[in-house]
């Protein structure tokens, strides 16, 4: 029964079997003025009968913050989740109460000659009152550990975004510095100079642009998806100018979309894997479509890959399911069959 659901944040049963006995030790001497040398005496029927009240009180309030954490597992319904949880709580720790102290009369466990000195009306006060005072110690105990623990794990989850938001940004410095690309780049631009000074020059302001893109985003854990498709352009006109028509890169996305957010550079790594692990000649051109639709973008390639010696460590898409995990409870989804590779991103709301 302790395992059926995650939603506690730990493992409550050495705290449960400390506690239980303990409060329904105190709530006798506390509620009831009771002692052990005179009257109302505390004896072990006593004990017997607050212990059962006790138990069933605190595990049904346990089951209740399991339910509204369940119904409201995001942390921004925290202070929607408390109210509904803390009303449920309130009533049920009410009726159970009351209609547990009945049975137990009933069955001759709780009896009244325990409570000399009170009246009918002032056990039923000093009961509910006592049963109020578990659920608040239960409700205490467990929001604080609760609150702690998902403090720690945001803490844990904002470092772990830095570091892969840094990586990535390593990663994609590391190709544009790469001897090959700015090889190719150089060796590019040396060929259209003579030929098309004006392209040559445009080519430069591209190239400049992919580079300054990331600059900017060091510290941005998303962007505008405009902005990661202007860089896209950027780069793609690179590619586009080396390969020809060898590579078709293909841009549709709604400009309602635009307005979504994306993780930087999560564009560049996917066609920068495209062209690394696919063949680009005239006999096989590559195609590359990058669409949105249902909250999603997806960055598809035609599936021709190159006969390559080093298996794909698949870093780069790794690095954007840890970021994405951490900003969107989506997951990136992966789509590989005979023709084609495909990505599927979240997009981000604002």
């Amino acid at each position: 029964m302790w395992k059926i659901n995650g939603k506690i944040g730990f493992d409550d049963r050495l705290l449960t079997i400390i506690l239980l006995p303990v409060v329904s030790l105190i709530i006798p001497f506390i509620f009831f003025g009771m002692r052990f040398d005179r009257e109302p005496l505390f004896t072990g029927n006593v004990y017997l009968n607050v212990v059962i009240m006790t138990t069933v009180i605190w595990l049904g309030n346990r089951y209740i913050m399991i339910w509204a954490r369940t119904k409201y597992p995001s942390f921004t319904n925290v202070r929607k989740r408390l109210w509904v949880q803390s009303l449920t709580m309130f009533w049920y720790t009410i009726v159970t109460n009351n209609l547990l102290g009945y049975l137990l009369d009933i069955c001759g466990i709780k009896q009244e000659k325990h409570y000399a000195g009170f009246d009918t009306f002032n056990v039923i006060v000093s009961s509910n009152a006592a049963s109020i005072f578990c659920s608040l110690t239960v409700v205490a105990i467990y929001e604080s550990i609760y609150f702690m623990n998902e403090l720690r794990q945001s803490v844990e989850e904002k470092e772990l975004l830095k570091r892969e938001s840094l990586h990535a940004q390593l990663s994609a410095l590391k190709t544009q510095v790469n001897p090959h690309f700015l090889f190719n780049n150089l060796n590019t631009l040396c060929s259209i100079i003579p030929e098309d000074p004006d392209k040559a020059v445009v080519f430069v302001q591209q190239m400049s642009k992919v580079y300054r893109h990331i600059l900017e985003v060091q510290d941005e854990q998303s962007i505008p998806l405009k902005d990661e498709l202007d860089v896209m352009k950027a780069y793609a006109f690179l590619l586009h100018t080396r390969f020809g028509d060898n590579l078709d890169i293909t841009i549709d996305v709604p400009e309602e979309k635009l307005t979504k957010r994306i993780i930087p550079l999560s564009l560049q790594i996917l066609m920068e894997n495209a062209i690394k692990h696919n063949i680009v000649t005239s006999d096989k051109p590559l195609k590359v479509e990058v669409t949105a639709s249902n909250g999603r973008l997806e960055v598809k390639n035609n599936l021709q890959k190159k006969n390559q010696i080093n298996i794909s460590t698949g870093i780069g898409l790794e690095n954007i399911r840890n970021r994405c995990r951490l900003l969107s409870q989506d997951k990136v989804l992966v789509t590989e069959n005979e023709n084609s590779f495909t990505v599927s991103i979240p997009l981000i709301e604002n």
